[in-house]
């Protein structure tokens, strides 16, 4: 019996002195960030758009991402919002539409460390002046654990919504820092 109890804690010992290590986690590095969840739920969310979008839009006219804003205040964002619109005006770039970048334009109505900011009422105007067949707009709602976004792709010109996709993000230490920061 005392003869299975030292194999037993022979055995058991590398286990303990493992979990009691106290060498540093690994530095993160781009195989380790590019992994994360955030980019491929991004992606996916504007590949399900694309999908939906197909033989509804026309080649000739582009569309316009508006920055992704707190639902419970619609003139606020966060690196989150402005992050998860870039990643998806790119998506949908590289999908073959063409997307307008709103940063260059001076007549878009840009609010101080916000990003492109669209309320309702300007929106049919901006597509108007910029020839956009449709603006892809969304929100985020937070809780404790979860990031809920929401992105639809409106008409600006009959307000009906062409495209939409729901998703949530966890709110792990990446996207809890992105939520910190305006």
């Amino acid at each position: 019996m005392t003869k299975k109890l030292v194999s037993l804690s022979v055995l058991a010992l590398p286990l303990l002195l493992a979990a009691c290590s106290t060498t540093p986690k690994d530095e993160p590095n781009y195989s380790t960030i590019s992994s994360n969840q955030f980019i491929a739920s991004n992606y996916k969310a504007a590949d399900t758009l694309l999908a939906q979008l197909s033989g509804k839009l026309t080649a000739d006219k582009p569309l316009i991402m508006a920055t992704v804003v707190n639902i419970d205040a619609l003139e606020q964002t966060t690196t989150l919002g402005r992050l998860v619109s870039e990643e998806i005006s790119t998506r949908l770039s590289q999908g073959g539409l063409n997307m307008l970048e709103m940063k260059l334009r001076n007549s878009v109505y840009m609010k101080r460390n916000q990003g492109e900011l669209m309320l309702t009422r300007e929106i049919g105007d901006v597509a108007q002046t910029h020839h956009a067949q449709a603006i892809v707009v969304g929100s985020y709602a937070e809780t404790s654990d979860m990031v809920f976004i929401n992105i639809k792709v409106i008409q600006p010109n009959t307000n009906f919504v062409l495209a939409g996709h729901d998703y949530v993000l966890a709110k792990e230490g990446i996207v809890r820092s992105m939520l910190l920061r305006n």
